[in-house]
């Protein structure tokens, strides 16, 4: 299976995972008006839409926030959507809307900036994807439900940008298997 399949599945993965955890808000520690367990599995999206975007290049990587987001969307409908409940429509909705829209946002981005430094493109991106992603997300998903939607989105957004700089690192590690991997063979994804 190759990188771009991968990568696919991987998103999809990790938008269902998300959408399940972002319904449980963190009861410890005082946190559960600030942060969801959502928060610490989303930014990884950011990470697999920027691999894709160094490997193939920005029409690839939409293919693969494309394919990622109909496995996610699809899986949430199926697995974690209760139909009755309309803010469990709404998380969908939300996350449907915050994805599509901060992903290719990401893309654009990091394609604008690839040329910099190694850091640069993935860690701008990602940040101004994740905070657009947060707002859409959580003012879709919880406006006028009576859940403190600004403070969770606000939580949710300082661990997204926490995790972002730690995304670093195995971005870092996994580029040099990127170059080898689009230097040994074609670079064009067969569809």
């Amino acid at each position: 299976m190759n990188l771009y399949y991968k990568l696919s599945i991987l998103m999809g993965l990790v938008v269902l995972i998300s959408n399940f955890l972002v319904q449980y808000p963190i009861q410890k520690f005082g946190l559960s008006e600030i942060l969801t367990y959502g928060a610490f599995s989303y930014p990884v999206t950011f990470l697999i839409t920027d691999l894709a975007n160094r490997a193939y290049g920005k029409v690839v990587a939409r293919k693969v926030v494309y394919f990622g987001f109909v496995i996610g969307i699809l899986l949430t409908l199926f697995v974690s959507t209760n139909f009755s409940d309309i803010i469990s429509i709404r998380i969908a909705i939300g996350s449907g809307v915050a994805f599509f829209v901060a992903q290719n946002l990401d893309i654009q981005i990091f394609d604008r900036l690839r040329k910099r430094s190694w850091y640069i493109a993935p860690l701008t991106s990602s940040s101004l994807g994740s905070l657009m992603d947060t707002f859409l997300f959580f003012s879709i998903a919880f406006y006028a439900t009576g859940i403190p939607w600004l403070t969770l989105a606000l939580g949710d957004l300082a661990v997204k940008l926490f995790i972002t700089i730690l995304m670093l690192i195995p971005f870092r590690l996994l580029i040099n298997k990127i170059k080898d991997y689009s230097e040994n063979s074609s670079s064009k994804v067969k569809l």
